[in-house]
């Protein structure tokens, strides 16, 4: 059966016919996407990662200030020339400043650390996120160029993540989220060589501050103890987002689950996004909600499955086929973290849907009320939505364990 698509959203597909756009930008903001190879996932007015960060290490001059979970590099990989672009910065005399955290180490490649040690005026650090907050990491994704440019996004430090993942992200110029994005970057160094001295790291906010969702743009973050004045605490900000919804919500993520991650591997119920979601479907906001089929752990599954029998809520799980060149551990599939409200929100940010990002770990997003980026935004996520690569959840399936690092799995 031919699907129809609301009419909202057709304007914005069609215009991706016209080879005339090399970007799709509203002031202060340009949305970037990384298609994932050997998919028809591309978009001819959406930049990808690669050259979004190449051209903006080309065009440093004096700082660069790079937050990551870990990293990978691939020789001969698309990500290996923006690697090398950073290098060239550094060459230059850029000073770059780059913070993993200690968790993300183990995932990293050492070649690609030694890598980025070699750089000239090039400073690593590791934090350990975890002393900060008890069971967290530096799960954010992000970079600020010259205190003028800053890109936040899904995006990892990882070549799989630039030709082999579905991902979503902002290349931002506006001053005042750049401003602040740099602020969350110089509060994590500073903490990162007080842990290192076995100090503690003094919160920045010992309560809830007040929210101020009606601003254009806004940058939220987590863990809300450790914001900088002016960022708002992103565990507190969607649900009231949420809250607002009066017609339609519509949400892409790699995980969704009202669970997190405990000691020897249990799963404690956090239900502060999960009861968010539901309130506005019991009062008559549509949900479509987009996964990623790493989603189908046995858990999850069944409180996607719980979600997904409700009214007014419409679940969909996305599956990329494998590369031709064979299995790829930990890739080919949809990681972007990103959610639009009635057509006129826009919510494009580094977190998953459960517990442990929003409440323990430092994440970005960001939230634009613009009508066009959202409706843009809208049609990016209808592209998968409605492509041979999503399907509706079956509550009637036990799923498989999903392949992510063994095609065994």
């Amino acid at each position: 059966m031919r699907r129809v698509l609301p009419a909202v959203v057709l304007p914005a597909l069609l215009a991706l016919a016209s080879p005339a756009h090399a970007e799709f930008t509203i002031p202060g903001f340009e949305l970037v996407q990384t298609a994932p190879v050997e998919t028809t996932l591309t978009n001819s007015d959406l930049r990808d990662p690669a050259t979004v960060w190449s051209e903006l290490f080309d065009h440093a001059k004096q700082e660069i200030l790079i937050g990551q979970f870990y990293a990978v590099n691939k020789p001969g990989s698309v990500f290996s020339k923006v690697v090398e672009r950073l290098a060239a910065a550094g060459q230059r005399g850029v000073k770059i400043r780059f913070l993993l955290d200690q968790k993300g180490v183990g995932l990293s490649e050492q070649s690609t650390i030694d890598q980025l040690k070699a750089i000239p005026n090039l400073e690593l650090r590791v934090i350990d996120f975890n002393k900060l907050t008890g069971n967290g990491i530096i799960h954010a994704k992000y970079l600020v160029v010259d205190g003028a440019v800053a890109y936040v996004g899904s995006q990892n430090f990882d070549w799989r993540s630039f030709e082999h993942i579905h991902e979503t992200g902002l290349r931002i110029s506006e001053p005042k989220l750049v401003a602040q994005v740099q602020a969350i970057f110089n509060q994590d160094w500073r903490a990162q060589a007080l842990t290192a001295q076995g100090m503690v790291v003094p919160a920045l906010n010992v309560a809830r501050q007040p929210l101020n969702l009606q601003r254009d743009a806004m940058l939220v973050a987590s863990p809300q103890a450790y914001n900088p004045a002016g960022v708002d605490d992103s565990e507190a900000a969607l649900p009231a987002l949420l809250a607002q919804a009066k017609t339609e919500v519509r949400v892409q993520l790699l995980d969704y689950a009202p669970l997190s991650y405990g000691p020897k591997g249990t799963r404690p119920y956090y239900a502060v996004i999960d009861n968010a979601v539901r309130a506005a479907a019991n009062r008559g906001v549509k949900i479509k909600l987009l996964v990623s089929n790493w989603n189908l752990e046995a858990l999850p599954q069944v409180y996607l499955k719980s979600l997904a029998i409700l009214p007014n809520v419409e679940i969909r799980v996305a599956t990329l086929p494998a590369a031709s060149s064979g299995f790829i551990p930990f890739a080919r599939v949809i990681h972007s973290k990103t959610m639009v409200i009635d057509n006129q929100i826009a919510w494009v940010g580094t977190s998953n849907w459960s517990g442990g990002y929003f409440d323990l770990s430092r994440n970005l997003e960001v939230v634009l009320r613009n009508e066009k980026m959202a409706q843009r935004l809208a049609a990016l996520q209808e592209q998968i939505w409605s492509s041979a690569y999503s399907q509706p959840l079956d509550i009637n399936r036990q799923y498989p364990k999903p392949a992510k690092g063994s095609p065994n799995e």
